[in-house]
């Protein structure tokens, strides 16, 4: 396994990867940065929560307008039905993690 840090947000976040998957991993996390940093300038400031939830609907929906028409430019239509479930877990269970840690504090 691998680690790498990504930053979503003005954040660093340590990520656990398969060996030889980082570079793939660090274009999804800047994919999602991307989101949040379209959003954060329609919208101001947004809780941090909030923020990434919004991005992930966003990114979901771009993931099921592709599925739907089978597939598409850019980094979402380029990945496997398989490849973009696996990522929307790892983005969801990191969303999770971050709300939990968010809640806590």
């Amino acid at each position: 396994m691998a680690q790498i840090n990504v930053s979503v947000n003005g954040k660093t976040y340590p990520l656990v990867c398969a060996e030889g998957d980082q570079e793939r991993l660090t274009k999804l996390a800047t994919y999602v940065n991307d989101k949040c940093k379209d959003l954060t300038s329609k919208l101001g400031h947004v809780a941090e929560n909030r923020l990434l939830l919004m991005a992930a609907v966003l990114i979901a929906d771009e993931l099921h307008d592709s599925m739907s028409t089978g597939g598409g430019p850019g980094l979402v239509g380029g990945l496997t039905e398989a490849d973009m479930a696996t990522v929307l877990n790892e983005v969801a269970a990191e969303v999770e993690g971050i709300t939990d840690r968010l809640s806590a504090g």
